[in-house]
């Protein structure tokens, strides 16, 4: 029989072993635990979609109306051939001529277009429509003709206004009313300008031009395919097909932790998606935008909004810009795959965040975020 020194060391041992295997039970437990906390919490409440209703869509329409009336300030960005060239921005451009620079009075006809079609009942919409009939008429588009015409306006608002050009185009076509095929037909002769334009310079742009401003190649491309598409022109939807393959096929990891800039308004990276969505079938888009951006397909991406600083600075304000072009790509991928639908949440965040602040007074941003806005609301999934 075992002695009594002999089972206290006995019972010793027993209850060493027994804690040592309560521990490692309980710290698999906890590890369990932490493993699958994630999986089990209670997600976050989504964001709400932003919505272009009457009432959005009648304080956004104040913005490009007024600037159609507003010559100055004017920012012409022309090349001079001669003193005879030093004219007012009425005379140059009697269409375009407000919002402070061509391209801007360009998208915010596109705005007021936009929205009443969208919206029929709009506030002043008779006196929105006979302004667009005084701008857009035929002798005035016909000396924006001549403006694009002379030598040393070729390059004259490449490729950013010549995007938004082919986007007014684009509106007026599918509006199907009488008034919007006055407008379109008036218009067609600076349409084709900007179409034949873009079919010469394409094919010799050998880089693409990878910014966050005006000069964006994914952006100038994407405007300008949705155009080809809407009308048939095969020859420029082919032609903006193969280049955006030849610049954009082969990126992997891009670099969207660089963005955004300091002055951007349009993201490089996803701008880039924005048109590879359109080029290539929906597998082969999959593909390469898992290479390209691959955290983007983890539900739990998180992008935080540009900030602006100062919003009566010209450039800072751009910032407002890039959250609204960021929200229409981000849209554009979960409208393509539905697997990325969590993005969608992501562009809500960034709409939410600029919104509210763009109809405050300031010129600087006044003059043409509205367009922005306006395109971003209305590009998501339905």
């Amino acid at each position: 029989m075992p002695s009594t020194k002999h089972l206290f060391i006995l019972l010793l041992v027993y209850l060493l072993f027994s804690c040592d295997s309560n521990q490692s039970t309980t710290t698999e437990n906890i590890s369990k635990e932490k493993t699958s906390t994630p999986t089990t919490m209670t997600p976050k409440p989504s964001i709400p979609a932003p919505k272009l209703d009457l009432t959005e869509a009648n304080r956004l329409a104040k913005l490009p109306l007024t600037c159609m009336e507003t010559e100055y300030p004017n920012k012409l960005g022309q090349v001079l051939s001669g003193a005879e060239d030093l004219k007012a921005p009425s005379i140059l451009h009697p269409a375009f001529y407000g919002c402070f620079d061509w391209h801007s009075a360009v998208h915010g006809h596109w705005s007021l277009v936009r929205l009443l079609k969208e919206f029929p009942n709009l506030e002043n919409a008779e006196a929105i429509k006979q302004k667009l009939a005084a701008r857009i008429s035929k002798e005035n588009i016909l000396q924006e003709v001549d403006y694009f015409k002379q030598p040393q306006n070729k390059s004259y608002e490449r490729t950013y206004g010549w995007a938004w050009l082919l986007k007014l185009a684009e509106e007026l076509h599918t509006w199907d009313t009488p008034f919007a095929r006055e407008l379109e037909n008036n218009l067609q002769p600076l349409t084709n300008l900007i179409v034949d334009s873009y079919l010469e310079f394409l094919p010799k742009l050998y880089y693409p031009i990878r910014i966050g401003t005006h000069t964006n190649t994914g952006f100038g491309l994407t405007f300008a395919y949705d155009y080809a598409a809407t009308v048939g022109h095969n020859a420029l939807k082919d032609l903006i097909t193969n280049r955006a393959k030849d610049f954009f096929l082969k990126d992997e990891n891009g670099p969207l932790e660089w963005e955004p800039g300091g002055y951007d308004f349009l993201s490089p990276c996803l701008e880039e998606i924005d048109i590879m969505r359109r080029v290539l079938p929906k597998e082969e888009f999959a593909d390469w935008l898992q290479k390209f951006l691959p955290q983007l397909s983890q539900s739990d991406f998180k992008l935080e909004p540009g900030i602006v600083s100062d919003r009566t600075d010209g450039h800072l304000v751009h910032l407002d810009g890039v959250n609204f072009s960021r929200a229409w790509c981000l849209y554009g991928i979960a409208q393509t795959l539905p697997e990325y639908a969590h993005l969608e949440t992501v562009a809500h965040q960034h709409i939410h965040h600029s919104l509210p602040e763009i109809v405050d007074g300031h010129y600087e941003g006044g003059h043409w975020l509205a367009s922005f806005a306006i395109y971003a609301l209305g590009s998501q999934p339905s």
